[in-house]
């Protein structure tokens, strides 16, 4: 029997995840004391649900796996358990994945974001070996990551709910599609106690209103309260509530992705004191002009 049309009552990803940032100083090296105040920021009163470390907006691709370890370590220490964390697993290569995971301590760790390979542009049997490789070895629950737009390919719902009814840890899917017939069909034939996550911002308020559980966002390292908000309230059925925060965010959202993820947010980090406007390359700041309209967005909200 299909699953209902309503979010998850209880799953340890409902509501808001937060895609950290990681921080860099002006010598491209990982600033800890800025990594500590966005960590603190994001869960202030009123914050997000759980933490999401080393995913894109984390600029994972560029750190090392020194670097990596590290910045894990970091925020499970600065998390101190006070919320649930994910972190960043995923390639092209299946059996490099597997390793890493297995060669992690998940001491402090509560889930595995997994992006789907990219440039290799498996077939749907190639995704599904992939990820169930992964989910042989995995110590905790995985949420599967689909993004097309920066994978070349994309899960389809047939291979997703596949995935869920046969994999032994995997509890979530991150949908960065954009597509709310195939959004639709997981929901419709999802099994019980598999979460599906929006993985676009601008597009979380009406995937709540087909019956997602949750967002994992970039937005919420600068606008924590007010996006988790939106998103609490629409879980609990608060739709003028949550109307009026997605509205309240409405302006900012596209000024944040028009040049690219993470540039657009770590520049309203930068507005608001938390970071140092650093990316490394092949990731180039943001120009003068989007920038200029970020830091009149931070006031604004001020």
């Amino acid at each position: 029997m299909s699953a209902p049309f309503h979010p998850l009552p209880e799953h340890p990803f409902r509501g808001t995840g937060v895609a950290l940032v990681t921080p860099f100083d002006a010598e491209q090296q990982i600033d800890y004391p800025a990594l500590e105040r966005l960590i603190e920021h994001v869960l202030a009163e009123g914050g997000v649900d759980y933490l999401v470390s080393l995913g894109t907006t984390g600029e994972s691709a560029t750190l090392t796996a020194d670097e990596k370890r590290a910045v894990l370590a970091f925020t499970v220490e600065t998390n101190a358990g006070r919320k649930p964390l994910v972190a960043g697993f995923g390639g092209n290569n299946t059996a490099a994945v597997c390793a890493a995971i297995m060669d992690q301590d998940f001491s402090g760790i509560d889930g595995i974001l997994s992006v789907s390979p990219y440039y290799n542009k498996p077939t749907q049997e190639g995704l599904y070996r992939h990820y169930m490789a992964i989910d042989a070895v995995a110590p905790v629950p995985v949420i599967l990551y689909n993004v097309p737009g920066r994978t070349s390919s994309n899960i389809a719902s047939d291979t997703t709910l596949r995935l869920a009814r046969n994999g032994r840890k995997i509890a979530a899917v991150k949908e960065a599609s954009g597509d709310f017939d195939q959004i639709g069909r997981i929901l419709a034939g999802r099994p019980e106690g598999f979460a599906v996550l929006s993985g676009d911002d601008a597009l979380t308020f009406p995937q709540l209103a087909l019956g997602i559980d949750g967002v994992i966002s970039v937005v919420a390292n600068a606008w924590p309260q007010v996006f988790s908000g939106m998103v609490r309230s629409a879980l609990a059925g608060e739709w003028p509530a949550a109307r009026e925060a997605h509205f309240r965010l409405a302006g900012v959202l596209p000024l944040l992705f028009a040049e690219g993820n993470p540039g657009g947010v770590k520049a309203a980090l930068a507005a608001m004191g938390i970071l140092e406007e650093q990316l490394r390359l092949p990731l180039a700041p943001i120009s003068d002009g989007l920038r200029e309209r970020i830091q009149a967005a931070v006031k604004a909200s001020e």
